[in-house]
């Protein structure tokens, strides 16, 4: 499963010249993995209810070129892999006009127990069903 949304570049996500902030990079890819996961049917709210949360642990964020004020973008999410311990989003970010690649990205995500701060030995149940549910073509190590 893919989660793919398109987004214009709004003066507020750029520079004094321009060109998209990197911090806005990261807000639209937040979008894209809350969404993917909404998709699967692992509602972040739901999870922090049952004490399960899901924080990024890791990412790797290669920007390759700049987007600019007024240029429409689309973002696109999946799980690239995932093992008994963390997920791995892969995300990428491009023109929809050009199909240039300006971001490539990896974010690495954990559960753990929100009453005691502690990481969950093996992803729970309810989250390992999900992404087996929805990711067919998902290589599986778990």
């Amino acid at each position: 499963m893919k989660n793919i949304f398109e987004t214009k570049v709004y003066y507020s996500d750029t520079d004094a010249y321009g060109v998209v902030w990197h911090g806005a990079y990261l807000r639209w890819m937040e979008k894209g993995r809350v969404d993917l996961c909404d998709q699967m049917g692992l509602d972040l709210v739901s999870l922090k209810n049952s004490d399960i949360l899901m924080p990024v642990t890791n990412m790797n964020v290669r920007y390759k070129a700049s987007a600019r004020l007024d240029d429409t973008i689309i973002i696109e999410t999946w799980i690239e892999k995932y093992n008994s311990l963390s997920i791995t989003f892969k995300q990428v970010i491009k023109s929809k006009d050009t199909n240039k690649i300006f971001i490539e990205a990896l974010f690495d995500v954990v559960a753990i127990s929100e009453a005691s701060g502690k990481l969950y030995r093996r992803l729970p149940e309810t989250v390992v069903n999900a992404i087996e549910k929805d990711s067919v073509k998902c290589p599986v190590s778990v």
